[in-house]
């Protein structure tokens, strides 16, 4: 009970707000139920168009998207939010296919839940949300980071294990420094091509696998079981938030 009190004390105080993109009535109502007993404010939308519109308008802290809308795909929905918004977009979908999955994040959306879902669990991801945007925000200011045995100073481009200065090449730089600058989140494949090549005709998943390897070569311990650059089958990689 006071840690439910304590989650809607800080909700109220930080006056989070939820723009929730559902056609779905009853399960639009269910959120907004829900996100108000936690102390949430929500926007509700239940077309595409007027997604866009109150998001512009409204600027929501956290977004949650149904894919299966009636007027436009949810996957352009994201397309067209991440053309200038980078506030978090959490999928809530009854598409279980592993591509749907893969082009939604690939498009930028930061998690995906599967209809039907526990409320508790879809709360806990706009928790998570939250907190990344918080430290996301710290993040643009970082000038050195720290984990571990690994540094990076980020003012000179140097990169240190165990206090000891490592050579990476341009691309093995960018590749840690976008890994760590997006920590706890996985990055696709095509995400990491796009952000590094400009385009996925630059390079290709192998050529990207290569310069993993290669990086965890020159930070990891332990290639085989990687301390900091962590592998998401199929999808992508993450950089690990462990402390």
């Amino acid at each position: 009970m006071w840690i439910k009190q304590e989650r809607k004390k800080q909700a109220v105080e930080n006056k989070v707000s939820v723009l929730i993109i559902e056609d779905d009535k009853y399960i639009s109502n269910f959120i907004c139920m829900s996100l108000e007993q936690e102390g949430y404010r929500y926007i509700k939308a239940d077309t595409g168009q007027e997604a866009l519109r109150l998001c512009n308008q409204e600027n929501p802290d956290v977004i949650i998207l149904d894919l299966g809308l009636p007027d436009i795909d949810g996957i352009e929905v994201i397309k067209r939010v991440r053309s200038s918004c980078e506030k978090p977009i959490i999928v809530v979908s009854a598409r279980q296919e592993e591509g749907e999955k893969i082009r939604a994040l690939d498009m930028g959306a930061d998690d995906y839940v599967v209809k039907p879902f526990y409320m508790g669990e879809l709360l806990a991801r706009i928790r998570v949300a939250v907190r990344k945007t918080d430290k996301s925000s710290k993040r643009e200011a970082e000038r050195i980071f720290q984990r571990d045995y690994l540094k990076i100073d980020f003012e000179k481009r140097a990169v240190y294990v165990e206090d000891k200065k490592i050579h990476l090449t341009p691309i093995e730089y960018r590749l840690l420094a976008l890994l760590v600058a997006n920590r706890g989140k996985v990055l696709t494949h095509n995400q990491l091509l796009n952000k590094i090549w400009g385009s996925t005709e630059g390079g290709d998943a192998n050529s990207l696998r290569v310069f993993m390897a290669t990086l965890r070569r020159k930070i990891e311990k332990d290639t085989t079981n990687p301390r900091f650059i962590i592998t998401e089958v199929g999808v992508g990689y993450r950089f690990s938030e462990k402390e």
